[in-house]
């Protein structure tokens, strides 16, 4: 397990961006932390570590639920499932094309689907506001499949 200390949105895309700089085909990493935490950060910066075309686009899918950028070193699949009811919903979306896929998924509010995920290729990350810090200071706590047994609680 890894924490770190971000103090701007540009820290956090950074952290991101290294991450992402050692991801495989794949991989899929899942996001989460409250409304504004910084996911969407995170994703631009996992986006910039990937070579990918105009980082800066990247939005949470919240209503279409998945977004496709591709053009640099992997393809990147961004779900965010907080609209789903269940796992059902994302299997019938067609989520294992992309769980299974040559690119990395990264998965907001992945806990609603957790049953469905091959738990032994999943790099967790939380992302959270520190009490008592400023205004954009975030703890991003990142958990790698060897780190614990049950991602996504």
């Amino acid at each position: 397990m890894s924490e770190l200390l971000s103090s701007s949105p540009a820290d956090t895309r950074a952290f991101a961006a290294e991450l992402a700089r050692k991801a495989d085909p794949g991989d899929i990493v899942t996001l989460d932390g409250d409304l504004g935490a910084g996911k969407t950060e995170f994703a631009k910066g996992f986006a910039e570590g990937l070579a990918l075309p105009y980082p800066e686009d990247v939005v949470s899918p919240t209503f279409s639920l998945m977004q496709i950028h591709e053009g640099g070193r992997l393809p990147m699949y961004h779900f965010d499932v907080y609209r789903l009811e269940d796992a059902s919903e994302a299997e019938e979306i067609g989520i294992d094309e992309y769980l299974f896929g040559e690119g990395v998924c990264l998965i907001e509010w992945a806990s609603r689907i957790r049953e469905i995920l091959p738990g032994e290729r999943i790099t967790a990350v939380t992302i959270e506001r520190v009490p008592g810090r400023g205004e954009e200071d975030r703890r991003i706590t990142i958990r790698r499949p060897d780190d614990h047994e049950d991602i996504g609680d």
